[in-house]
């Protein structure tokens, strides 16, 4: 129980950091300076609480815990130090006001949706999306009596309204789409969502909070694979989930019975009752992740911190080198196509321009002309750009999706994904770009 009062303290801490640091300091240097603050004689770096249950000089101490009469940590599984801190500095770098990691971008895109859904909901998600997700939807959580509708996220907002049901609890996309970099209209699915009384969860993986912040647009949750950018450097595997706050659950309170009515496993608690704008997140941690359990090390927390240090950064220079090897394959006649929101003929573009004016990822998607078998001889003859499952990291890597990542999907469903054969992933890292390109020619030349 001890959980719920320690939230209700770092929503505070996080409007007193909002209202201190985020009207001085930009995404930058917020990546330096929140979520750890150092108080004199502390070190600079945060410290890394490796342990999973904290020590109380008598019995009464942890009673008040459980009465909610004293703040403190009592076990890692609900909350750690280290772990709060980067949830946190997540928060203020997005505009949230509650935050949790997870064990990984899976669980939290579970975690997101699972918070508010039960056995015989719906969902309505774009089918522009991640293939590791796009298979949670619509198979495994099925099995657990939660069904998901997928539409294409550029039809008419009255063709989209037409997959609403009126058990729909939730409507998601993803900012920038893993594999097929297509942009997001955010502020249309926020119309949409809202018109039907449900948030807007939206995957922010790809932009990350220093190109788009999504609250900003109507978005209700954030979802992020830390693994991707955040990271930066495949050190660890996580996610986070934020809440923006601004969702009215007691106004739709017949939709979120498990917000808004109460929780026999804490007494009759009413989440969105008792703590407010707080309710979402803290259902979050004091359910699911006390229930579930999908945390991260106190160690993976540390070094997702590192990565966050450096984000800004990194984001520029991963834009700046995929803009110049965009504007190469899109411009070399053996290449068949090409989707990357940076140029100024792709369909994304004006999107981005709206969404993503400093500049949106290092990923994109092309395909040469050939065949399969073409693209496959490709990655095989590159020398510095690595073949992995990997994402998002500062060195630049290749994937052939309908032959990995999305490889359980049937050709019907690549297809609806727009998951095309030929379709090479690239995500641009933060070598030379002259060194990135050079590979990218020698290996097309052994191609043709």
């Amino acid at each position: 129980m001890q959980i719920f009062l320690y939230l209700c303290n770092q929503f505070q801490s996080i409007r007193n950091i909002r209202a201190t640091m985020t009207k001085q300091l930009k995404p930058g240097s917020l990546c330096l300076h929140s979520g750890y603050e150092p108080k004199n004689g502390e070190p600079i770096e945060l410290p890394i609480v490796q342990s999973t249950t904290f020590k109380y000089d008598n019995s009464d101490e942890m009673a008040m815990l459980f009465d909610l009469k004293k703040d403190g940590y009592f076990y890692t599984r609900l909350a750690n130090p280290t772990s709060d801190a980067v949830a946190r500095k997540i928060c203020t770098l997005e505009g949230g006001v509650g935050a949790m990691l997870t064990s990984s971008g899976q669980a939290a895109n579970f975690y997101a949706v699972f918070n508010i859904c039960e056995s015989g909901d719906h969902i309505v998600a774009s089918t522009e999306i991640y293939g590791g997700t796009f298979n949670l939807f619509g198979v495994t959580m099925k099995k657990l009596g939660i069904e998901c509708t997928f539409v294409n996220q550029d039809a008419s907002e009255e063709e989209i309204q037409k997959a609403f049901r009126p058990n729909t609890k939730a409507l998601f996309g993803e900012t920038i789409s893993n594999p097929g970099c297509k942009v997001l209209d955010i502020e249309k699915f926020a119309r949409i969502a809202h018109r039907n009384g449900v948030p807007l969860i939206v995957d922010n993986t790809f932009a990350t909070p220093v190109n788009c912040r999504p609250f900003e647009w109507g978005c209700d949750i954030v979802t992020h694979s830390t693994t991707k950018y955040m990271d930066g450097h495949a050190t660890q595997v996580g996610g986070c989930v934020v809440d923006s706050g601004n969702f009215d659950w007691l106004a739709h309170a017949d939709k979120f019975p498990g917000l808004c009515t109460p929780d026999e496993s804490y007494h009759g608690l009413t989440y969105a009752k008792a703590f407010g704008k707080m309710g979402y997140t803290t259902k979050l941690v004091a359910q699911l992740m006390r229930d579930l359990g999908s945390i991260p090390g106190p160690q993976n927390a540390f070094l997702l911190n590192l990565g966050l240090e450096t984000l800004a950064v990194r984001m520029e220079r991963h834009c700046r080198n995929a803009e110049k090897v965009a504007q190469f394959l899109h411009d070399d006649p053996r290449v068949a196509w090409i989707d990357y929101p940076g140029l100024a003929d792709d369909k994304s573009h004006a999107l981005a321009e709206k969404y993503l004016p400093n500049g949106s990822c290092g990923v994109m998607a092309f395909g040469l002309k050939g065949d399969r078998e073409t693209a496959i001889k490709f990655m095989d003859s590159l020398e510095m750009i690595n073949i992995v499952t990997h994402v998002a990291d500062v060195r630049t890597c290749v994937l052939h999706p309908a032959s990995h990542t999305h490889r359980q999907l049937s050709e019907e469903q690549l297809q609806a994904a727009g998951i095309a054969p030929d379709l090479i992933r690239l995500s641009v890292g933060i070598e030379d770009v002259e060194d990135i390109i050079a590979d990218i020619r020698q290996a097309m030349d052994k191609c043709f």
